[in-house]
């Protein structure tokens, strides 16, 4: 290399070149320790401008909404903070109702799926008394399908093999019908089976961009990914005045319009509901299929929820079970349906356990789909080892049976308690109405705002359910979601809220509801 050319101060080609060096080449002056050319290169990083800029930034994440983390939340954190720091404010905590987190809301840990975890992730303790023996088989069942015997290595794209058949058992069990351990794909969580099918859609056909059916309201992920994977958002509005049934023939009247501008592809369900906590009858889940298969559509069955049932009336009903039951051509349609560790009883959500059975899916797509799962090697195994618990949970003789079974019943007893009281309080409040939550864990109430709050609302450019959820955080510290970030029919107002707090932290949490709508409706009526 020539000594006449100016070498940057570190590595030039590969090489590294030290200051001094470089000092005492002719064409570099030096002044004090730096050269020139290191005082203009120092100037060009002072200036410079990054690659990736919000100018040209992939447009579709910067269309995606994510409500349930939105800026409520962010808010809510730095509240949070400022209480740290003993900032003022007319409550104590903050009450963050806005997700269907069960643990972070109090609820305990189901005993046998730690000590299962526990086992799977330190081996030595299969030597200590104290587990009982049927944690201690499961734990044994599971580190035996794991390369190496340990929960650190990587496992098939799909999942353990061992899980997946004990998976296909639990829906067998469930639906009573043959459930094949080759269609189950083990996630981390719902979210990640949901994105992984919902991906397999964007393609244009005939020109026209892809479409996916979704409920309004909806669970913002469906949104979200939609607008990050440029699918076009079909929604279908639910009957608020029905409990929030679903009608065939809204579903006609949506699929027709989006005809005019797109390829409607596929439809999601939620059920029970997210957020409105409706719970399927048999008879619309038949008339769902039936317009799924006359418009020729894949059903995504989002079922995460199938444990949490609380009116006495209800009954859960697996997509998969009503499409076998009617027999030929419904038994023969495309089916994902998606079930997850983070709801129900356990309420596992940090773990990421979930699952997809995926029912008659073209070969061809088949081996695709599964080659994009591989992309991302696998979920992880303490939430592959969690939904094994929850799949194959202790049997009764065994030792842990009794124990589990007292656990799950209280939980679910719990959760049926507050539904009753959240759904009966928020009818009691002067301009709130909501429906009864028959599922889920949440509670979808409708407001009725003043037309000075709509106002107020629309100077600071926010929806006005968005600014009503801005002065509750900042009056009584309680985190909910408007239901502008869920859909809504235009002109109504709603927001989401759990139903998770602990009976006397909801009773509370409630008691502030009503004190802060009245005076709300004091300051702008």
């Amino acid at each position: 290399m020539s000594t006449s050319r100016i070498l940057s101060p570190f590595h030039i080609y590969g090489k590294f070149q030290p200051t001094t060096s470089l000092c005492r080449q002719k064409s570099a002056v030096c002044v004090g320790s730096r050269t020139v050319l290191e005082k203009h290169n120092l100037r060009r990083m002072a200036t410079y401008q990054p690659t990736l800029n919000i100018d040209n930034l992939n447009p579709c994440i910067k269309v995606m909404e994510y409500a349930v983390r939105g800026p409520l939340v962010t808010r809510a954190g730095e509240i949070e903070k400022e209480l740290e720091k003993g900032v003022k404010k007319p409550f104590k905590e903050v009450i963050k109702a806005n997700i269907g987190d069960c643990h972070a809301m109090g609820q305990v840990p189901i005993t046998f799926i730690r000590q299962v975890l526990a086992l799977v992730a330190y081996p030595k303790l299969l030597d200590d008394p104290t587990f009982p023996e049927d944690a201690k088989q499961r734990a044994k069942t599971i580190l035996q399908g794991c390369r190496g015997s340990s929960v650190g290595s990587y496992t098939d794209s799909p999942g353990i093999e061992i899980i997946r058949k004990h998976v296909a058992q639990y829906i067998e069990d469930r639906d009573g019908i043959p459930a094949d351990w080759q269609n189950i794909v083990v996630s981390g969580g719902a979210s990640d089976a949901i994105k992984n099918v919902l991906k397999l859609f964007i393609n244009n056909i005939n020109g026209k961009s892809p479409g996916v059916m979704i409920p309004i309201p909806q669970y913002p992920l469906y949104s979200a990914t939609l607008a990050e994977f440029k699918i076009e958002q079909i929604g279908y509005y639910l009957d608020e005045s029905k409990n929030w049934g679903l009608t065939v023939e809204e579903l006609q009247r949506s699929i027709n319009e989006a005809r005019k501008y797109c390829a409607p592809r596929a439809i999601v369900i939620i059920n029970p509901g997210n957020p409105t906590g409706q719970v399927l009858t048999k008879e619309n889940i038949q008339e769902i299929i039936k317009f799924a298969y006359k418009e020729q559509l894949f059903i995504l069955a989002d079922e995460v929820y199938q444990h949490n049932i609380y009116d006495p009336n209800s009954k859960f009903h697996s997509f998969k079970k009503v499409m076998f039951e009617m027999g030929e051509p419904y038994k023969d349609m495309e089916l994902a349906s998606f079930m997850s560790c983070s709801k129900g009883y356990m309420g596992e959500c940090g773990l990421r356990g979930g699952y997809a059975e995926v029912l008659n899916m073209d070969p061809h797509v088949k081996t695709q789909y599964l080659k994009a799962i591989s992309a991302m090697l696998c979920s992880t195994t303490l939430g592959q080892s969690t939904l094994d618990v929850i799949m194959n949970p202790p049997k009764k003789g065994e030792p842990s049976y009794e124990l589990f079974m007292k656990e799950k019943n209280d939980v679910l007893e719990s959760l049926k308690l507050r539904a009753k009281m959240v759904a009966e309080t928020f009818n009691s409040i002067e301009g709130y109405s909501c429906n009864p939550v028959q599922g889920a864990m949440y509670a979808f109430p409708q407001i009725r705002l003043p037309p000075k709050a709509i106002e107020a609302a629309k100077r600071k450019s926010l929806a006005p359910d968005s600014f009503y959820a801005f002065e509750l955080l900042e009056s009584t510290g309680i985190c909910i979601v408007p239901g502008s970030g869920f859909g809504q029919k235009p002109g109504t107002h709603h927001f989401r809220t759990t139903i998770l707090p602990q009976p006397d932290k909801l009773k509370t949490m409630l008691n502030k509801f009503a004190e802060f709508h009245s005076e709300f409706l004091k300051k702008y009526s």
